[in-house]
């Protein structure tokens, strides 16, 4: 997705940040609630966003749209990230849109050192032969991860596993 030069200076009221990142925006509202957003800076009796709202609206609505995952996961992929992260995840989630994915560089949201969850090419023009992961959640309690699913997949194997961990 390509971004205006101009958005690095730019703010923004409600509806223009709205309009910007192609959401409502009663959708920003609900954001800013969950935390998923830093509240608007007040300038008089409107409301000011600048392009780090722009730039995690764009990042929110990708996840959502072509990685699919739910907003728990995105807050936490998000949390304590500044304005150059969340740039440079975008940045790779347009490089993943123009590549097949190379194994080498892990993608957005992977576990540090890749593990069994790196995305792996499909065979093109035959089934790939199916390979799982046992991912122990808790004794007596598995999950079980094909390979090939993705590092989304992974990642949020990953959650689930350290959630169950904590809960112990």
């Amino acid at each position: 997705m390509q971004r205006d030069e101009d958005d690095r200076d730019s703010t923004y009221k409600l509806d223009e940040l709205a309009e910007r990142a192609d959401v409502s925006p009663r959708t920003i509202r609900y954001y800013v609630q969950r935390g998923l957003l830093a509240p608007p800076v007040f300038r008089g009796r409107d409301t000011a966003y600048g392009e780090g709202h722009l730039l995690r609206l764009r990042l929110i609505k990708r996840l959502q749209d072509e990685r699919f995952l739910p907003l728990d996961a995105i807050a936490a992929e998000l949390e304590a990230k500044g304005d150059d992260e969340v740039r440079a995840m975008l940045d790779r989630l347009d490089r993943s849109e123009r590549k097949p994915t190379d194994l080498r560089e892990p993608p957005l949201g992977a576990p540090a050192g890749g593990g069994p969850y790196r995305a792996r090419p499909r065979p093109v023009g035959r089934a790939s032969s199916e390979r799982w992961v046992r991912v122990e959640l808790a004794d007596g309690v598995e999950l079980n991860v094909r390979e090939d699913a993705g590092w989304d997949v992974g990642a949020l194997a990953e959650r689930v596993r350290e959630a169950m961990g904590r809960r112990r």
